[in-house]
């Protein structure tokens, strides 16, 4: 992609020049992209990190806080006159729900009580997940739709569980000001949980869920996610909004266009057996399961990452698919994302590059 035909950056919302912004997940994938558009609106930025967590390649300006979202050491002190709070950290992958819920459940319990302790606070966002809502695989019935707002959630993971958690976890203690985002897929530079799918892409194979079937999926763009965030730190903005890039996709289409990012002319779509996929989840696990015992044995710490493809992820693989539309967040906050599928995989690819990673 040239720089001529690169979408034109987002507008930076007025209304956050000169707030004091505590950022959790700031020195994460989506927090790469996120960081540069608060800055440019004037923000003042801090970012929570762990002890030990590598803040180097913060940008110039971002300020640090040391604290853990899971003991809630340090968070009373970040929280202390921080106007917004946006809340992105949380664990992707586990070994089974002790994991997710210890891990998201505890940390959006100890936020909460900071927050609360926190007069100065005025709104408090979530990063959460379409995985809290469960899966649509008609557009007409997608969670979030104006035709079917009040469908429950019905997350089939433990991950989607998790976030769910948080949200009415969240949601009781801080009333209005607590505002949801629900994304699907979200790709771009800088992402590691899907780089395994780029790397398999790369080699000219790609992998879609179930025999003779599509897989719909929303996707979007980390840069339009970051857009997102930013709008709903406005006053204006209230409840749960759902993301999308504006178009539809499945498996499928979505790994043709990495391909194509990557230069490949073809890519061959297995569509995998779901028996043979709930096989080679469970034994993913066990073994990821094995190698932390194993660790915890030899006194070294369990791994910090459970494997990608596990049985949690496989329990999202055989849902029909997951669709979600973002027409309330268009019509009520003037969201307009600026990545299409092509662009977006160009910057995902060329960010890969640059790091090594392809």
């Amino acid at each position: 992609m040239t720089d001529a035909a690169a979408p034109s950056p987002h507008h930076a919302p007025a209304q956050l020049a000169g707030k004091r912004v505590l950022l959790t997940g700031g020195t994460g994938f989506l927090g790469g992209h996120l960081l540069p558009q608060l800055l440019a609106t004037g923000a003042e930025v801090t970012c929570l990190a762990r002890h030990g967590s590598d803040v180097s390649r913060l940008p110039a300006g971002v300020a640090v806080a040391r604290g853990d979202c899971g003991t809630g050491e340090g968070l009373a002190e970040a929280m202390a006159g921080q106007e917004i709070c946006i809340h992105m950290a949380a664990l992707l992958f586990g070994l089974g729900w002790q994991d997710y819920l210890r891990a998201n459940g505890r940390a959006a319990a100890q936020l909460a009580r900071a927050a609360q302790d926190s007069p100065a606070l005025r709104r408090f966002v979530l990063v959460s997940s379409l995985a809290a809502a469960g899966p649509a695989a008609d557009p007409a019935k997608a969670p979030g739709s104006p035709g079917s707002p009040d469908i429950p959630c019905r997350p089939v993971s433990a991950y989607g569980w998790s976030k769910l958690l948080s949200e009415e976890i969240l949601g009781r203690a801080l009333g209005g000001r607590l505002v949801v985002l629900r994304p699907p897929i979200i790709y771009g530079s800088g992402d590691k949980g899907l780089l395994p799918v780029f790397k398999g892409v790369a080699r000219g194979v790609a992998v879609s869920p179930g025999l003779f079937r599509s897989f719909p999926v929303s996707v979007i763009h980390a840069d339009d996610a970051a857009q997102a965030i930013l709008l709903a730190c406005d006053p204006a903005a209230r409840g749960t909004y759902y993301l999308d890039d504006g178009a539809s996709h499945d498996m499928a289409s979505f790994c043709r266009a990495m391909g194509k990012a990557l230069g490949r002319e073809r890519v061959h779509i297995l569509h995998l057996p779901l028996p043979l996929m709930a096989v080679t989840a469970a034994l993913a696990s066990l073994a990821g399961a094995a190698i932390a015992r194993l660790a915890r044995l030899c006194g070294v710490g369990a791994p910090r990452r459970a494997p990608n493809w596990n049985f949690d992820k496989y329990r999202e693989a055989r849902a029909p698919g997951w669709l979600c539309d973002a027409r309330r967040i268009r019509d009520e906050l003037g969201f307009a994302p600026r990545m299409d599928l092509e662009a977006g995989m160009a910057e995902a690819v060329a960010g890969y590059r640059r790091e090594g990673w392809l």
